[in-house]
């Protein structure tokens, strides 16, 4: 153990010297653009309409910058930025020109909160703690649709929500739009002399980016300008009152049981300072929360689904631990499944009120202290999770769980932290688990240049564990550059006993190194917009050393157009040790098992994705080649038809043919998605899919009324269809009717 100490601590050294020699190689950052904003002593009416005398004296941004389709070109039209504030709300309004009017401005999205990228869109980051690490992405079109986002690390949560407003219009000239940002919504560092602000306009017709300040033709958190003058603002008492009652009805068709309850619940936000949030929630309900996307599993470890529920959502990016997932670890690297890349996370908060099987468990109640305290980021989260009984073992006795994470501002945009969780969600025994971890950025290097390095070590106790290493550490180190090289590598180890009953593990008891190394060329062309090259890699191996994956993903091109339309060709070479025998399908009649033993098999394919712009766009994926000693052909593909702002169709389908000497079988998931927006207050969304390994088809219809931020009204309908003996007749298996009103009382 003491020389593996020793291993561990000279890799870091030589991780921290490289990241340290690339930085003084390279340089200093670039002077930082910087605007002055007013106080106004009015606030503007928030109607689209740029025209009250106020804003003439706002602070003006026009010297924008492409990133797409060529970096640092003056934009082809002409875009104006006006910011100011009074003593309770940002202001932030936008005149945008556009040859061509209205028919030249995409515009298909009216639902609110949906994604934004498909259309002409404002976005605004701001960073109310000026610290490079900490980022709020706020989004509009020309339908006056919200899209708010939390930025963990330098990647996002796009399912972060919070109170705010907007509004625009068309325009002789193009269109405008006016935004209210309350400061009461977010938290910030009163102290702070300035903001880390940036501004993005997208013209999604002449596939067309332009920023305020950017790097490597990208933006983010530590990629911003200064927003300086706000002074003396009021949060108000910082009280939000968030009751909530919701009505279900239940209906089992397999045992004939069905109930009919009310379930009202509450949630209290307090800012207990401008940059720290304590909130409580009682009788939490998540019965309107969206349908995790089917998946059918090819492999022997388990599949990642992500976080879907706002109270776990909401300061979601204080609880991140070591860039483990959140797109920070080699996000980009196609040899590696997402399960693989989250693998290690010490607390995942979907482990919190939901069963192993996906079911929910009652959150009787729970409490959470989040933000800032001085350079500290504090994050603390304690739950009452309520009895429940598995799909199969023991009952399970309702436990308190609870997560502390805490970490520190050190060097310019860099971070040092502690985690420590306790209790175990999915059983009876006791766990616990802490955690160190050090992060290091630098994204102010000449050239637009960044580099990236972590370090983090974890140890869990269980009562449930047995002999074996109990601990689990990773290092990390990327150039992200997006023009020219692009390199990344990575390593961790889990211990054959790291059981973090909160956090998320693929596999343990393994050593997991991962890689990619590519070049991308820029093409000022007419209709090309970049090439790429490269390589992915990732080798998984016992902690004996012992081979158990290893995956080569050769990506010999990959191109996109100016209109974000890509074409990528993949050729993949795999290997696969089978200690026991694997039981790839089963069902009704059969099994199809894989005799243990070394494979080894390639293949290849591409993948083809248009803009989603276009009022038609899709995506399609094939492959062909070996897979383990057979072989197999899949193809998946999704196209989406929005004939207008109001109506949007979607319609996927994946299937998998796959040969064996072990038998034939054919893995099929089918996705069907209506939305009809009737405004941007008013939206119906109805999701169909089915897969025929479980053989379930399942219909989650959601009607949604916003009448303003912070106002909810859900209708939802659940029911679910099983063929259990696979004879073709599908039955009625379950039904969940339900209602939620929502309101937030703002103090």
């Amino acid at each position: 153990m003491e020389n593996k100490n020793k291993k561990t601590g000279a890799l870091l050294a030589a991780l921290l010297l490289g990241a340290q020699a690339l930085v003084v190689a390279l340089g200093a950052e670039p002077d930082r653009k910087t605007i002055t904003i007013p106080r106004l002593t009015a606030p503007p009416v928030i109607d689209g309409q740029v025209d009250e005398p106020l804003w003439a004296g706002a602070a003006l941004i026009d010297d924008f910058a492409q990133i797409r389709p060529h970096d640092g070109d003056a934009p082809s039209e002409r875009s104006e930025v006006l910011v100011a504030y009074d003593a309770n709300a940002l202001y932030i309004a936008a005149r945008f020109w556009q040859a061509g009017g209205r028919e030249a401005i995409a515009a298909n999205i009216m639902r609110q909160g949906a994604r934004l990228a498909e259309d002409d869109r404002i976005a605004i980051i701001l960073d109310p703690f000026d610290d490079s690490r900490t980022g709020y992405r706020f989004e509009v079109n020309l339908n006056s649709v919200r899209n708010d986002m939390l930025y963990q690390g330098n990647t996002f949560s796009a399912d972060w929500t919070v109170i705010w407003d907007a509004k625009a219009v068309v325009t002789d000239y193009g269109w405008s739009l006016e935004i209210a940002i309350p400061f009461k919504t977010l938290p910030f560092d009163a102290t702070a002399k300035a903001w880390g602000f940036n501004v993005s306009r997208a013209i999604r017709g002449k596939g067309e980016e332009v920023l305020w300040v950017s790097r490597n033709r990208t933006w983010n958190p530590s990629i911003v300008g200064a927003m300086e003058g706000i002074h003396d603002v009021d949060q108000g008492v910082g009280l939000d009152v968030v009751p909530s009652v919701g009505l279900k009805h239940q209906r089992s068709y397999g045992t004939g049981q069905h109930a009919s309850v009310l379930e009202p619940s509450l949630d209290l936000y307090y800012r207990v300072t401008p940059s720290l949030n304590a909130s409580l929630t009682v009788n939490t309900d998540f019965s309107a929360t969206e349908l995790d996307d089917r998946q059918v599993n090819l492999s022997r470890f388990g599949l990642f689904f992500p976080e879907k529920r706002d109270f776990f959502l909401n300061d979601s990016d204080l609880f991140e631990f070591g860039r483990i997932g959140t797109g920070g670890y080699l996000a980009n690297n196609r040899s590696s499944t997402r399960a693989s890349q989250e693998s290690g996370r010490p607390f995942f908060s979907r482990r919190l009120g939901l069963s192993a099987s996906g079911m929910p468990v009652d959150l009787e109640y729970g409490g959470k202290l989040s933000g800032r305290v001085g350079r500290w980021r504090v994050g603390a989260l304690a739950v009452q999770q309520g009895d429940f009984l598995p799909v199969s073992g023991a009952p399970v006795n309702g436990a308190t769980l609870g997560v502390v994470r805490a970490s520190a501002d050190v060097l310019a945009e860099s971070s040092v932290g502690f985690i420590g969780t306790t209790g175990d969600p999915g059983s009876n025994a006791a766990n616990s688990l802490y955690g160190f971890d050090f992060q290091y950025l630098d994204s102010h290097l000449p050239g637009g240049r960044s580099v990236e390095a972590e370090a983090w070590y974890q140890n869990s106790q269980s009562a449930l564990a047995t002999a074996g290493s109990h601990a689990a550490w990773g290092l990390g180190l990327r150039l992200p550059n997006t023009d020219g090289l692009r390199l990344g590598l990575a390593v961790k180890e889990l211990g054959a006993q790291f059981r973090p009953a909160q956090g998320f593990v693929s596999r343990a008891g393994v050593r997991n190194y991962a890689g990619d190394v590519g070049y991308t060329r820029v093409v000022h062309g007419d209709w090309l917009q970049s090439l790429y090259a490269g390589v992915d890699a990732e080798r998984v191996v016992g902690t004996d050393g012992a081979l158990q994956t290893q995956v080569l993903a050769f990506r010999p091109l990959e191109l996109e157009t100016r209109q974000r339309d890509i074409l990528r060709a993949v050729y993949t070479v795999s290997e696969e040790q089978l200690l026991l025998p694997f039981t790839i399908y089963r069902d009704v009649r059969r099994s199809v098992v894989l005799p243990k033993g070394h494979y080894r098999f390639q293949d290849y394919g591409f993948d083809l994705e248009t803009g989603s712009q276009r009022h038609w766009s899709g995506r399609v994926s094939a492959r062909q080649g070996e897979f383990y000693d057979g072989n197999r052909r899949s193809l998946g593909g999704e196209v989406v038809w929005r004939p207008s702002r109001y109506l949007g169709l979607k319609a996927g389908y994946d299937v998998n043919d796959i040969h064996l000497p072990a038998g034939r079988f054919i893995t099929h998931i089918l996705r069907t998605t209506a939305e009809v927006a009737f405004n941007s207050r008013l939206s119906w969304i109805t999701l169909v899919q089915y897969d025929n390994v479980s053989e379930v088809a399942g219909l989650q219809s959601r009607l949604v009324w916003v009448p303003k931020a912070g106002q909810k009204v859900f209708l939802v309908a659940n029911h679910s269809l099983q063929d259990v003996d696979k004879d073709g007749a599908f039955r009625s298996a379950a039904t969940e009717v339900s209602a939620r009103v929502g309101y937030t009382w703002r103090f």
